[in-house]
């Protein structure tokens, strides 16, 4: 899993939404979110920062890569 795939899963599970309303949200299919959060896709620049506004965070932390 990519770090924007695991941190758009993680703020999106924070935010106790699922897939289907982040999907609706965006615009997008949520088969589309599915690949981004397992990373098998990664959003373009427009869809991402789409995304930061739907999850209200900046666009840079969807980029940061989580120390454990």
């Amino acid at each position: 899993m990519s770090a924007v795939g695991a941190n758009i899963k993680s703020i999106r599970e924070q935010r106790g939404m699922t897939l289907e309303e982040l999907a609706l949200k965006a615009r997008v299919g949520k088969q589309t979110i599915e690949k981004y959060e397992t990373g098998t896709k990664t959003p373009d620049n427009q869809t991402l920062l789409k995304l930061a506004t739907i999850l209200d965070v900046p666009a840079s932390e969807l980029y940061l890569e989580k120390l454990s």
